[in-house]
């Protein structure tokens, strides 16, 4: 089991309300995350991003509930294992992506989950570091993203999104790189059009393989293998034979 150490050190505040919340701003830098209220004049680099709340509506008949979005912690680790598998199945594991993952911790300030009115985790969304080709220029992969089956229909993922989107660019990170469907995360600004250089570290479909500039240029001649560069998890003590 994966083991986390995220911490939340403070609270942004704002709405969300379902698909069309917190629209996509005109290019997604630094100014991103102020558009959005994610973030005072004068954060730094090292802020905890923090929480949203709101009211995401459902397309269902269903009165729709209160979600937050916070910082992932080491609570949330157990919960969110088993959404994912709910949500992705025990072949989730054997996806090229996780050959990124494995044995790494997420990007320092990059986890997050949604939580439902009492808490309980109802989403989730991590970002990791790598690098792009040998020797390459630094990257976020973002995955997985899932949201409990059960209310897939809240704007949940969605709102997970543009709040990674945009605390990413906050944190000064230049380019996002995603495997997924192109119909979907397009509203997310991320297309093809800059991977046809690049490769995932195992079988993969390329045209499901997306990016994201957060900063102008930033994948301008990338090319090669993703590669993990994120923060190692510590190796397990084992107990001492008596």
């Amino acid at each position: 089991m994966e083991i986390v150490d995220f911490v939340v050190e403070g609270a942004a505040i704002f709405p969300l309300e379902g698909e069309m919340a917190a629209k996509r701003p005109e290019g997604v830098g630094s100014a991103a995350a102020t558009s959005l209220g994610l973030c005072g004049a004068g954060a730094s680099r090292a802020a905890t991003p923090s929480v949203a709340f709101g009211d995401i509506s459902s397309s269902r008949e269903e009165t729709a509930g209160a979600f937050a979005i916070t910082a992932e912690t080491a609570a949330d680790v157990a919960a969110r294992e088993a959404l994912l598998d709910r949500a992705m199945g025990p072949k989730r594991r054997k996806k090229s992506s996780e050959k990124l993952r494995r044995g790494r911790r997420p990007s320092e300030g990059l986890a997050f989950v949604a939580r439902d009115a009492s808490g309980a985790v109802a989403g989730t969304v991590r970002l990791w570091d790598v690098v792009l080709g040998e020797g390459g220029r630094a990257a976020l992969l973002l995955g997985p993203l899932a949201v409990d089956p059960a209310i897939k229909n809240a704007g949940i993922g969605s709102a997970l999104m543009r709040y990674a989107i945009a605390e990413a660019a906050r944190l000064g990170h230049a380019a996002i790189l995603l495997v997924g469907d192109a119909p979907y995360y397009e509203r997310f600004g991320f297309s093809a059009e800059k991977t046809g250089s690049l490769a995932m570290p195992g079988p993969y479909e390329r045209h499901r393989l997306l990016a994201l500039e957060l900063a102008d240029g930033a994948l301008a001649a990338a090319q090669g293998t993703l590669k993990a560069a994120g923060r190692k998890l510590k190796a397990q003590r084992l107990p001492l034979a008596a």
